[in-house]
């Protein structure tokens, strides 16, 4: 079997499926990973590793363009912003109140 996968890494290699890798050539940072409880770890890196945040930080990133997107419109896109970012305030607000009496 061990030999199976290393032909299979070799053939990779050579038709170029590594080249351009994110974070290639740079050390790894394991600082998180560590800190992190030892039976979490696994899947944790699977999700930082896939770019995956939690839905709350996602709405907040989402709020965040909103505002800035608000700044710079005209009156008619203004008010179709606005009403969006009370939407996703009000849903931030439900999850996190959610989240607060699972507690």
């Amino acid at each position: 079997m061990s030999k199976f996968i290393e032909e299979k890494i070799r053939q990779a290699i050579e038709a170029g499926e590594f080249d351009n890798l994110r974070g290639a050539g740079k050390p790894l940072n394991l600082d998180d990973y560590f800190a992190a409880p030892e039976d979490l770890r696994a899947g944790y890196s699977i999700l930082k590793g896939n770019n995956f945040v939690p839905e709350e930080v996602e709405i907040l990133r989402e709020i965040g363009l909103l505002r800035e997107k608000i700044k710079v419109s005209g009156e008619e896109e203004k008010r179709v912003l606005v009403k969006n970012l009370n939407d996703k305030s009000l849903a931030l607000q439900i999850m996190l109140e959610r989240n607060k009496r699972r507690k």
